[in-house]
């Protein structure tokens, strides 16, 4: 299966081309979930929801919905991998909340962390086996076969990114899982992606993954939820099964 979502859901410019005129925010996740099948959660990055908010994001969606959730930035940006024990151990009794609907952690790198196999190892350590974790490095510093052992060794996916219709990372398969996030697309009218770069993502999935989880981070005007129902439709041609899309 490939779950095909956004990164995120609560975005005003979606009103009108995504939600209805008149329906409220508080109604936009429900409406959401009726047509996806997998979000992925930014906004955690930033400010790390308390427990009883994930806990309605559950009670809030249908059973098969999955959460992929954005590690904070205090591990990444200001710890900076460093001391992980207290980090990881708060962030998952948040998470926790959503019980079954929680799916993959994302790890995003800051672009000026270089790579450090063994700090990536400790971090990689405090998570429990059933929590599958994607990392997207940004720092060329971290392509390295060291790297790429540690990502194996915890079964944990390189997260693949795209930007402007071009990996940004390595095509590693570390687990037998993936994870992909499209950023920005060249197609117009900006910052969408046009058919033959997301057949080509599509084809790069099919080959050593039982399953994979795809996010479209280029929401302005909601391009990614018209590039997720794109991408769904060229995954579909090459014989991949993905998830409901609108």
């Amino acid at each position: 299966m490939i779950l095909v979502g956004t990164s995120g859901w609560q975005y005003r410019d979606w009103r009108g081309p995504f939600y209805p005129e008149k329906m409220p925010q508080r109604a936009w996740l429900e409406h959401y979930a009726d047509r996806f099948a997998t979000v992925e959660v930014n906004n955690a990055f930033y400010r790390l929801p308390e427990r009883s908010t994930f806990v309605q994001w559950r009670s809030r969606t249908p059973g098969d919905f999955t959460v992929a959730v954005k590690m904070s930035r205090y591990l990444t940006h200001i710890k900076r991998l460093k001391d992980p024990e207290e980090p990881v151990q708060r962030f998952l009794d948040h998470a926790a909340g959503l019980g079954d609907r929680l799916g993959p952690v994302l790890i995003q790198l800051p672009p000026n962390l270089k790579g450090s196999p063994a700090a990536l190892d400790a971090v990689l350590a405090r998570f429990p086996r059933g929590v599958r974790v994607a990392v997207e490095p940004r720092h060329a510093s971290w392509w390295t076969d060291e790297v790429r052992s540690v990502l194996e060794r915890h079964h944990a996916a390189l997260a693949w990114a795209d930007r402007l219709g071009r990996p940004m990372t390595p095509l590693w398969r570390t687990a037998d899982w993936g994870y992909l996030r499209f950023h920005e697309g060249r197609a117009t009218p900006r910052p969408r992606y046009g058919r033959t770069a997301l057949r080509t993502w599509a084809k790069r999935l099919k080959d050593g993954f039982t399953d994979a989880y795809v996010y479209f981070n280029n929401d302005h005007g909601g391009a990614a939820v018209v590039d997720a129902a794109a991408f769904a439709r060229q995954a579909s041609a090459v014989g991949l099964d993905p998830s409901r899309t609108p």
